[in-house]
């Protein structure tokens, strides 16, 4: 039998491994996240699929008994400086510079602060209380990587997104990620002793862009919560919910609105519908789910304007980010979800999405071609071209069979991409660090 078997979605995924004795799953582990709180509700400053995928994450570890702490930076004075998320999961707050008015570009010289912090937190326990150190983006690599050192145990690093593959496939406009961020992310590629990978595609840019040791890159798939994503009581009752027209064509954009994310170019996709077919604006109703971030806070009312001048501002509807229960209801009453990024990990929106039955337009970049069957459960598109877009939207107006058969197909595909498998593949990856871990160390001393 080949060394991979093959599992959620026809993806490669390295089967359970068993290791020679001594080998444990880790107690407890530091969860680095410092420039966004697994409590702040995705859509809103720069919280988004990372924040979900942490909760969800840590949420499931603890259910198969592995402790998770959770150090992010304080944004609040009224923070306690310790929350219970769920049973077995603690979220720690760091003192790191001011609380408010820091945007991620000014995190890295706070770096140092939140390290102070992270130790004084440890400095509280006896030795070996955490087994292992697991951090997500670069700026908790650099904490992470200096934590793991200190404690002496493994560091397991998850990138989200490189600087390297965003700056390969930037918007027109965008501004790229600083040469001080690709060293950044060099240096934590070459320190971690395994890197989480969310596809293939991601372990492949790894290897290629920072010249990571294939050996140590596992894939492991985010999850979708299936209890919440789910197509429930159907589209006419969500609609009903949200106060929409229970007849009308809803492409919907859910994201942080962003060059990254590109949702101009679902706006010029409908403007080009019209054009071709004036009689479709009493039917398109096209609402955009979610608040300025990023390089998108230098325009905040681009977007608005853009519908303006493309006139179809009558139509177009903006919605402020909204937590998880009421997005699911958002998913359940579009027609289809639009996602034409530029770059995406994975596209956990994308997930999401098909597991409440809508089928999902999508780029053709990062992980969406694992998250999105071309053709069974939506359409990906090669490129950026408005018009490539405006035909998958008027094949789904065109044809509702299609568009049903689609929503339906996009539910079953979602149910492989649940959290647990997710859970207990990472689990997987923390022993063999451990395992490698501690061997190197005998070896040293030997």
């Amino acid at each position: 039998m080949s060394q991979y078997v093959s599992r959620l979605g026809g993806s490669l995924v390295a089967p359970r491994i068993r290791f020679p004795g001594g080998h444990r799953k880790p107690r407890r582990i530091a969860m680095l996240s410092v420039h966004t709180s697994p409590l702040h509700q995705p859509g809103t400053g720069d919280a988004g699929g990372m924040n979900v995928y942490i909760v969800e994450l840590a949420k499931r570890l603890a259910a198969i008994n592995i402790e998770v702490e959770i150090f992010t930076r304080a944004t609040a004075g009224e923070l306690p400086p310790v929350v219970e998320l769920a049973p077995g999961v603690l979220v720690r707050h760091v003192d790191a510079g001011p609380y408010e008015g820091l945007a991620k570009e000014d995190l890295p010289a706070q770096l140092c602060a939140f390290t102070h912090g992270v130790m004084q937190a440890w400095a509280g326990h006896r030795p070996g209380h955490y087994d292992l150190v697991h951090s997500h983006y670069w700026l908790s690599g650099h904490v992470g990587w200096l934590a793991a050192e200190r404690w002496g145990v493994p560091l397991v690093h998850a990138m989200h997104t490189m600087a390297k593959v965003k700056n390969a496939a930037l918007a027109e406009g965008d501004t790229p990620e600083p040469p001080s961020r690709v060293i950044g992310e060099t240096q934590i590629v070459r320190a971690a002793d395994r890197l989480i990978a969310n596809t293939g595609e991601e372990a492949d840019e790894l290897v290629r862009f920072y010249d990571a040791d294939p050996a140590k890159v596992a894939v492991v798939h985010p999850g979708v919560n299936l209890e919440r994503f789910r197509p429930a009581d159907g589209r006419a009752a969500a609609r009903a919910r949200l106060g929409l027209p229970q007849d009308a064509f809803i492409p919907l954009f859910a994201g942080r609105i962003q060059p990254l994310k590109a949702p101009d170019i679902l706006l010029r996709a409908v403007a080009l519908l019209l054009e071709r077919d004036p009689s479709l604006r009493g039917r398109l109703f096209v609402p955009i789910v979610g608040g300025p971030s990023g390089s998108g806070l230098a325009k905040p009312e681009g977007l608005q304007k853009l519908a303006a001048r493309l006139g179809i501002a009558d139509i177009v509807h903006f919605q402020p980010p909204v937590g998880q229960d009421l997005l699911a209801d958002w998913f359940r009453a579009a027609s289809t979800l639009v996602m034409p990024s530029y770059s995406e990990s994975f596209g956990l929106v994308a997930i999401e999405a098909q597991a409440a039955g809508t089928p999902v337009v999508a780029a053709e970049v990062g992980g969406l071609p694992v998250a999105v069957r071309d053709e069974l459960t939506g359409f990906l598109i090669p490129g950026h071209n408005p018009a490539d877009y405006a035909q998958a939207l008027h094949r789904l107006l065109a044809d509702p069979a299609l568009a049903a058969r689609m929503g339906t197909a996009a539910a079953r595909h979602a149910e492989s991409f649940g959290w647990d498998t997710a859970a207990s593949a990472t689990a997987d990856v923390y022993t063999a660090a451990m395992y490698e871990h501690r061997r190197r160390v005998r070896s040293h001393h030997g």
